[in-house]
C-alpha cells in the first residue's frame, strides 16, 4: 500500500521498502524503546510538563482493565490552558482566531479568553453547578463552546458535548445517560447558508430529559426564539460577573468530560476521560506530534463535539500556548476553497484535517489550491481513518509543495490522544504514504490473531494495546461491565485492549491502517477489508471517492458492492466499469471483483466526515436505512437509493 522511491526535491522524507530502521541508529526508536521499559517512569516524567497544585504519589494504579494515573496529584485543567500564561509573554497573544461561516471574524487573546472563561465559570456557580455536577453543551462552532468547556473544567464540572448535527432525540439520550443539570445551546448555528434552530432541537429534548434545570442560549444567528422559564441568555447571566473565579483543584482521576460514541447499534456509549493521564497525554502527543513553536497558526478542522476537537482544539493548543483557528463553516461552501483560503488569509502553518476532506478537494483538481499562497504551511496533518495513498500523495505534492512532512494519525475517542502518528517533535522519519508510521513514545501496540498470539510482520490482524496509557478511557459512564466486555481481552497473563481495527506492520516496522475489523467483507471464505478496496479503487485515475459494501450471495457468501465519485471531467460508461474491474483485479485479485458498481455525485457522510457504510449496505441488501441522525446531507442517501434501484439489474458484472 505504498508508494516508493518518489523521486523529487524531497527525497529526505522517503523510504524505499528495502530499508531498515535500527533502534541504535534512529533518535525516535530510541526513544520510544526506551519509554516501554518502564512505562510508569515515562508517563512520570511527561507529567512533570502539567502545572500541578499537589505532586501525585502513585504513578499508576492498574487494576486490569481499570487505571488510576498519577493517583494522589491535584489540579485544574483550565489552570494549565489559561492561568499560566496570564503571568508571561503569551498573555496578549491571539488564542484563538474565529471565523464564521458568512466571513465574521473576532480574535481572542489568552487574557481576554481566560476572563471570559472565569465570568462563565462564575455564572455556572450562580446556577448551582458544582464539583462533580454534568453539564452538556450543544452548540455551533463558535467561541463560546471552548469557553463553556473551559469553565466546567474550573469549576471541576463534567462536560458532556453533544455535536450540534445531532437530532433531539440523540440529545435526550446523552442528557439522560449523564443526568446533566443545565444544557447550553444557541438560538441557532449557521451550516451551509441555512440556520440550524439549535434552540428548538433542546425544546423538542427537554420533554424527555426531566434532569435538565436550566437552558443557556447564546445568541448567534438573531432569529427569533421562545423563551421559557428554564431558559436563560449567555449575555444576561455573564453580565456583572467577577472576572476572576477561584479553580476547583480536581483529583488527578477526577473526570474531565464524557464523550458519547454512537455505534450502528445499541445506545450511545459515555467514554469517562481523566483529568491528570488525559492532559498528561494530549499535552505529550502535541509536542511530539504537531512539534508546536510559538510562530505556528494551528488549524484542525474538526467540529469540537469530536473528540478531535476536544483534544486537539480545546485543550492541546492551548497548554501550548498556541494561536489556533476556529472556524464555524464547511470545507467546499460557499466554494470549494475555504481552507485554502483560510490558510491565504490568517497564514496556517499547521493544517490537521480529514482525508474525506482531501478526497473531496482532490476531485476538483490543482487550479482551485493553487489559486492560493499555501506558502506558510509547515506541517499537515491528517486523522479520523486511514488515508489513501494517492489522496497523501496529492496532500503532500499540491498542498504541501513537497515541503511539508505528514503526520498521518490514528486514535480513537476512547485512546483519548493520538497513538500512532510520525513524531515531528523528535525526529523528521522517512515516510511511507498511507501508513501512520510508528506507535508514539509510552504506548506499546501490537498486531495479534484470533487467540490473541502477536503476528510477525506482513501479517494482517487486529490492533491491540498490550499495557495502559495516560490518556486511555477510565470508564463508560455508569456502566464498568460494558467498559470490560466491550474493549478488553485477556490473554495468557496480561490484559489488551481491543481496538477494533484491521492492521499490518511491514518489514521497516510502520503500521498500516486496515479499516474496521467489523467493515471486513467475506468474500468465498476471503476477508477483504473496506479500506483495502477503497484505495485500490481511488487509485484509479478516474476516481475522487470510492466506498465499498456488500451484500449476501449465495454462492460467495458475500458480493461486492461498490459506490464510486467520479472526478470532475470523467464520465461514467460501461468501458469505464470494465477498467476498473480490470484495475481492481490487477491490484488486489480476482477475488475482489464487484459484482455491482454504481457511479454517484457524493456519498453518504457524518457530519465529522466518515463515510456512513452502513448506509450503504443497507440499501444493496435491500434493508430499511434506520437512523440517519449524523449524516451530512440527506439528498445523498436519496440520490444514491434511487440510482440503485433504477440501475440495480444492469449494472451486475
Amino acid at each position: 500500500m505504498s508508494i516508493d522511491n518518489h523521486t523529487s526535491s524531497s527525497d529526505k522524507f522517503f523510504t524505499n521498502s528495502h530499508l531498515k530502521i535500527t533502534l541504535e541508529k534512529n533518535k525516535f526508536q530510541a526513544i520510544r524503546a526506551q519509554s516501554l521499559q518502564n512505562i510508569e517512569t515515562f508517563w512520570s516524567e511527561q507529567a512533570e510538563n502539567l502545572v500541578w497544585n499537589r505532586h501525585w504519589n502513585k504513578t499508576l494504579e492498574w487494576n486490569p482493565p481499570f487505571a488510576k494515573w498519577f493517583v494522589g496529584g491535584l489540579l485544574n485543567a483550565s489552570i494549565n490552558c489559561l492561568d499560566k500564561h496570564i503571568n508571561s509573554e503569551i498573555k496578549n497573544k491571539a488564542a484563538i482566531i474565529w471565523e464564521g461561516e458568512n466571513g465574521e471574524n473576532i480574535t481572542i487573546t489568552y487574557y481576554q479568553l481566560y476572563q471570559k472563561v472565569n465570568q462563565f465559570s462564575n455564572a455556572l456557580q450562580n446556577l448551582g453547578i458544582r464539583k462533580g455536577d454534568r453539564v452538556t453543551i450543544y452548540l455551533p462552532m463558535v467561541p463560546e463552546l471552548p469557553i463553556a468547556i473551559l469553565a466546567c473544567s474550573r469549576i471541576g464540572a463534567i462536560h458532556n458535548v453533544v455535536f450540534s448535527g445531532f437530532s433531539s432525540t440523540a440529545l435526550v439520550d446523552r442528557i439522560n445517560d449523564a443526568k446533566s443539570k443545565v444544557i447550553i445551546t444557541a438560538d441557532g448555528g449557521f451550516r451551509r447558508g441555512k440556520i440550524i434552530e439549535l434552540k428548538k432541537i433542546v425544546d423538542e429534548a427537554l420533554i424527555n430529559t426531566p434532569s435538565i434545570q436550566n437552558v443557556v442560549v447564546v445568541r448567534r444567528t438573531g432569529k427569533h426564539i421562545e423563551m421559557t422559564n428554564k431558559d436563560l441568555w449567555w449575555d444576561d447571566i455573564i453580565h456583572n460577573q467577577s472576572n476572576y473565579c477561584e479553580p476547583e483543584l480536581v483529583e488527578s482521576t477526577h473526570p474531565l468530560f464524557i464523550l458519547y460514541t454512537s455505534g450502528t447499534t445499541g445506545k450511545p456509549k459515555g467514554v469517562v476521560h481523566s483529568t491528570g493521564g488525559y492532559l498528561t497525554h494530549i499535552y505529550s502527543t502535541a509536542k511530539w506530534v504537531f512539534d508546536f513553536n510559538q510562530q505556528d497558526i494551528f488549524f484542525c478542522s474538526a467540529d469540537i463535539g469530536w473528540v478531535t476537537g476536544h483534544s486537539y482544539i480545546v485543550y492541546a493548543p492551548l497548554m501550548h500556548g498556541v494561536t489556533e483557528i476556529l472556524f464555524e463553516g464547511t470545507p467546499d461552501y460557499p466554494q470549494p476553497d475555504r481552507y485554502w483560503s483560510l490558510v491565504e488569509k490568517y497564514g496556517i502553518t499547521i493544517l490537521y484535517i480529514t482525508p474525506t476532506t482531501l478526497r473531496m478537494y482532490r476531485k476538483y483538481g490543482n487550479k482551485v489550491p493553487n489559486s492560493f499562497n499555501l506558502s506558510t504551511l509547515r506541517l499537515l496533518g491528517t486523522v479520523g481513518e486511514s488515508i489513501d495513498p494517492e489522496v497523501w500523495m496529492w496532500y503532500f505534492t499540491t498542498i504541501g509543495k513537497e515541503k511539508c512532512p505528514i503526520v498521518d494519525t490514528w486514535w480513537q475517542t476512547e485512546t483519548g490522544g493520538i497513538m500512532i502518528s510520525h513524531c515531528t517533535g523528535i525526529d523528521i522519519m522517512p515516510m511511507k504514504p498511507g501508513s501512520a508510521m510508528f506507535p508514539v513514545p509510552g504506548v506499546d501496540l501490537a498486531i495479534v490473531n484470533d487467540e490473541g498470539n502477536t503476528l510477525p510482520q506482513n501479517q494482517k490482524g487486529y490492533l491491540v494495546i498490550k499495557k495502559p496509557w495516560p490518556g486511555m478511557l477510565m470508564t463508560l459512564w455508569e456502566n464498568d461491565e460494558k467498559y470490560k466486555n466491550n474493549y478488553w481481552k485477556f490473554h495468557k497473563d496480561y490484559y489488551y485492549y481491543l481496538a477494533g481495527d484491521y492492521a499490518i506492520m511491514d518489514d521497516d516496522f510502520y503500521f498500516w491502517l486496515l479499516g474496521r475489523s467489523d467493515d471486513v467483507l467475506k468474500i468465498s471464505g476471503h476477508r477483504l477489508g473496506t479500506i483495502e478496496l477503497e484505495s485500490s479503487f481511488i487509485s484509479h485515475m478516474s476516481i475522487s471517492e470510492a466506498a465499498v459494501t456488500s451484500k449476501p450471495d449465495k454462492t460467495k457468501g458475500e458480493s461486492i458492492v461498490a459506490f464510486l465519485v467520479l472526478k470532475k471531467d470523467c464520465v461514467e460508461s460501461d468501458q469505464l466499469r470494465k477498467e476498473i474491474i480490470e484495475h481492481i483485479r490487477k491490484n488486489i485479485g480476482a477475488i475482489a471483483t464487484p459484482k455491482e458498481i454504481y457511479f454517484v455525485n457524493k456519498l453518504p457522510k457524518t457530519r465529522s466526515g466518515k463515510i456512513m457504510r452502513r448506509l450503504l449496505k443497507s440499501i444493496a441488501s435491500g434493508l430499511t436505512i434506520g437512523d440517519t441522525t449524523t449524516l451530512e446531507d440527506d439528498t445523498s442517501i436519496v440520490e444514491i437509493q434511487k440510482i440503485y434501484n433504477e440501475l440495480n439489474d444492469i449494472v451486475k458484472i
